[in-house]
């Protein structure tokens, strides 16, 4: 069985976005439902999320386990796994992360760029690592199944996390950074750690963190794909292209700045990097799976491989854990 998934999506939820996503044939999506919120405010998007499901019944249904994926797969619908690109949602009490898993959360960044009670983000100066709270909430997530996501965090937090993990640890959205040197794309060492740990590494299509950004090619992609599988094990690659489809420009802004500053000068959201970028041709939405399976054909992986990197090593993973 070959699995298409999608390990992080922020896209402004519609019907014509499920549809796209069943276009490209996804059994399952990670989707992004918080990035400051606090767990009030995480109920109200859970509530939305519901008229979502009702809604759309017959395209999407909420993903609780790789069972799910399976279930998605044989009825051709899309499981939705929800994730927090940030701890907000916990604010300071551990006992909220039972919670939130109960609630349907599989996955939580510890920081979002800025740091957090757990650990710092990649766009401190001064990378502290994982604190002391960050130790026993990984404890906690661990202990219920929640996956420990380090993709907006700095390096030597994101090792810590690593090291402190008894599962698996994820990195659902970046990129090398050999390839491109964003901030938020990761070293060719904490990656061959990520993957001698078990852990896997979602590829990103946000421009951004792309070489030459909008204008990336795919057959420059797929180059980074088979030079990272010379870091990594093949078989811990997969796609989590950060789409964020349909969006205002404001909510970039909201996303990079939160309720913690005014300013609209900070990280990717600086006077230079405006709003959204505009997608890779290539990759305009996920129907570009497609063209991710011809291009990694064409750059020498094989059937398996390629099929791996599309899904079944996310399949595998969520199976693992």
């Amino acid at each position: 069985m070959n699995y298409k998934i999608d390990n992080l999506q922020y896209c402004n939820w519609s019907r014509k976005i499920f549809e796209i996503n069943r276009s490209a044939g996804l059994d399952a999506v990670h989707v992004t439902i918080v990035y400051h919120e606090d767990f009030d405010e995480l109920q109200l998007e859970i509530k939305k999320w519901e008229k979502l499901f009702h809604e759309n019944s017959d395209l999407i249904f909420p993903g609780k386990n790789f069972h799910d994926i399976d279930k998605a797969n044989k009825e051709n619908k899309t499981a939705i796994f929800f994730g927090f690109q940030n701890c907000s949602p916990i604010e300071d009490d551990i006992n909220l992360v039972e919670k939130v898993y109960e609630l349907g959360c599989r996955f939580m960044q510890l920081t979002y760029n800025n740091q957090s009670l757990l650990a710092t983000g990649c766009y401190e100066k001064v990378d502290s690592g994982v604190t002391n709270f960050g130790r026993e909430v990984i404890r906690e997530m661990n202990r219920v199944g929640l996956v420990v996501d380090m993709s907006h965090s700095a390096e030597k937090s994101t090792l810590d996390a690593i090291e402190f993990s008894e599962k698996p640890i994820a990195i659902t959205h970046a990129n090398p950074s050999f390839w491109h040197p964003a901030k938020r794309n990761k070293s060719s060492d904490l990656l061959k750690i990520l993957s001698d740990s078990g852990g896997m590494l979602g590829l990103s299509l946000y421009p951004h963190h792309l070489k030459d950004n909008t204008n990336c090619t795919l057959d420059s992609f797929c180059e980074m794909v088979a030079k990272t599988a010379e870091i990594m094990d093949v078989k811990k690659i997969g796609i989590g292209s950060d789409l964020c489809l349909d969006h205002p420009d404001t909510v970039v802004e909201w996303m990079r700045n939160g309720s913690w500053s005014k300013s609209k000068n900070y990280g990717e959201g600086s006077k230079n990097k405006p709003g959204f970028p505009k997608q890779p041709d290539w990759f305009l939405d996920a129907r570009g799976f497609s063209n991710i399976e011809k291009g990694l054909k064409k750059a020498g992986f094989s059937d398996t491989e390629t099929h791996g990197i599309l899904g079944n090593n996310w399949y595998n993973f969520y199976k693992s854990i």
